[in-house]
This record gives C-alpha cells, structure tokens and sequence, in this order.
C-alpha cells in the first residue's frame, strides 16, 4: 500500500523523520506493507518542495542542512495539503512539526482542518493543536472518517496517549504528575552539579532538543502545553496553556537547585493536574523541591517521567530514561503505523 506524505515544517524532527522514513523503508515495506513517498515539504523560511511521484528526500535533506531554499517553489502548506488530497494514494497523511506557538496554537490548528477536510489523516508532534483545539480536532476527524494522532506531543516516543486509548478501557484517570520538559530537566541538573544555566541551555538548543524559542522551555510554557493536552485528553478537560498555573526557572535557581541536592533533594520542574469532584480541572506547572522517595527525584538529564493516577490500577509510572529528536520523530513514524492497521 502506498502512503504519500505532505510534511509541514522540516526542522530537527521534520528531517528526523524523513531520514527515519529512509532507515526503515526496508522493514515498513516487509512487515506493513507499505511504501511511502513524501510528495510535499513545506518550511518556514526555506521554500517548499513538491513532486506528484515522490520528492527526491536525499536532495531535499542535503539542501535543508547546507541551509539552502529547497526550490523556487512558493507553494503554501494549503496548496500543498489540496494537492495531497487529490493524490490517488490509498493513503494520504499530512506530517505536521511546525513550531509550536504559545499564543492560540496557530497556525498548526489551521493546517489540521484543512488537512482533515481534505480527506487526509494527520499526525503531529506539534503540541498547539492538541493543547489549544483537542475537542474541536478530534470531532472533525470523526466526523470526516479520517485519523487525527499527536503521539510525539508529549514525552517523545513514549506511547502515552496510546497507552491510555488502546490498552487501558473502562479506566478512570483522576490526575497525573510529572517530569515532561527535557530541557528544564536538564538544566537543574547541571544547576545543582554546579553548572551555568546559560551552557546548559545552550547544549540543550545545540542538540534541537530546546524549543526554537528556548523561553517557551525555561518559562514552563511548553510544560503547560503538554500539561493542556494530557488534560485535554486523559481528563476530559477543554483548557489551554493559558489556564495553567504556571511558574518557570531561571539562573536564580542555581542557588535553590544546589541547597536542595546537599540536603539530598532535587529541584525539578514538575507538572500535574487533578480532577475534582465537580468534573473541573486544576493544572499546575512549578519547580517543586522532591524528597528522595519521589520517582520524580531520581530524574536527571534529559529523562522524562509521567505517574498517571487511575481508580483502578492506582498509579501508574512511565520513566523515559532519555528524551531526543530521534524519539519523536518515532512517535511520527508509530502514528503512521497505527493509520495504516486502520485500513
């Protein structure tokens, strides 16, 4: 079966992603049974790429790291997702990774409806979209018969809303906390080993790892997207990153990291949220100093952690020892995956 795949945005995880695409044709060709072609790219500030039969992805990567346009072309993401939608391919997915932004979640939010509406699936790593329009987006997508999947939205390749959607039924979550920002993490804990916040943000941006607008990390707002999103959808709320109590870090830390890891603390930026009685939901993201018996504690570098409080099976905790672009743009590819045992 043949898959023809429009990428909106081409960073880190978007050309992650197609080299993923590469490594593994071998694999998806043999044990799914699918071949898939990108016919579409669209950036930023590097033109756009198309081809009915197939871009040349080599071509385009090779262009994309010299920091090169990919072509002449000014085809928007719209005009690319219309003629994705024509495509004769059994399937049809837009790939979206566009940055994301902390006002409104626009303008992914934009190019899921115009995807879904064009009888296309889509998969995301972008947060915006389920933080920001989760219930609106997986309406559409019900109702137009078509997949709207964002494993990659929190926590890498970690399957959590996987988890929750297909192997947990009849299950109640009630709240979750967690560790869910690599880059914070990371920078604590350089923070308590002595290090400057300024290096170690750095290496963390060196390394895509780091939002391109690194304040989007450092400030909690990526954290209270994720926070939205798991909310949004383990918790039936409908909030956004801007309902979450939220409070950053920052080189003032340093002093509050170092005392908490003499005392044998650690200092970590942790999010959470509860469901009351009532059905509401309260969200908080904040650095918390953790006592050692806390799973949080223990989190050093780029590992993630997510504890999901259920009424059945208790807590439940999901430890990912290290996070990376890699990851996500496996959660890209685990997506794909999951629409093509659809068809």
């Amino acid at each position: 079966m043949r898959a023809d795949l429009v990428l909106a945005g081409f960073g880190h995880v978007g050309r992650r992603f197609a080299r993923l695409l590469r490594e593994r044709e071998a694999v998806l060709r043999r044990d799914h049974d699918l071949e898939v072609q990108i016919i579409g790219i669209a950036t930023g500030r590097h033109g756009a790429g198309f081809a009915a039969d197939g871009l040349d992805t080599d071509a385009m990567l090779r262009l994309r790291d010299e920091d090169r346009p990919l072509s002449a072309s000014s085809l928007s993401v719209q005009e690319l997702i219309a003629r994705l939608g024509s495509s004769d391919a059994p399937l049809r997915v837009l790939v979206e990774t566009t940055p994301l932004s902390i006002a409104d979640g626009e303008p992914a939010i934009g190019h899921v409806e115009v995807a879904l509406d064009a009888g296309c699936d889509v998969v995301t790593a972008n947060k915006g979209p389920v933080a920001f329009a989760y219930r609106r987006l997986r309406d559409r997508a019900r109702q137009r018969g078509r997949s709207f999947l964002f494993e990659g939205a929190v926590m890498d390749g970690v399957p959590i809303f996987n988890l929750a959607r297909e192997t947990l039924p009849a299950l109640e979550f009630r709240g979750f906390r967690g560790v869910v920002n690599s880059t914070t993490n990371h920078i604590l804990t350089a923070l308590e080993e002595g290090q400057e916040f300024g290096s170690a943000l750095a290496r963390m941006q060196a390394e895509g790892i780091a939002e391109a607008d690194a304040s989007l990390d450092v400030d909690g707002w990526d954290a209270a997207a994720k926070t939205a999103a798991l909310a949004n959808v383990l918790l039936g709320a409908d909030v956004t990153p801007h309902d979450i109590d939220r409070t950053g870090i920052g080189p003032d830390c340093g002093e509050r990291a170092r005392s908490a890891f003499a005392a044998g603390r650690r200092l970590r930026l942790v999010a959470g949220a509860v469901k009351e009685a009532d059905g509401s939901v309260k969200a908080v993201v904040r650095p918390e100093v953790l006592e050692p018996g806390d799973v949080l504690a223990h989190l050093r570098g780029t590992a993630n952690a997510l504890i999901l409080q259920t009424d059945l099976l208790g807590d439940i905790a999901i430890h990912q020892l290290g996070g990376g672009v890699t990851m996500t743009a496996y959660a890209l590819l685990s997506d794909l995956l999951r629409i093509r045992l659809r068809t």
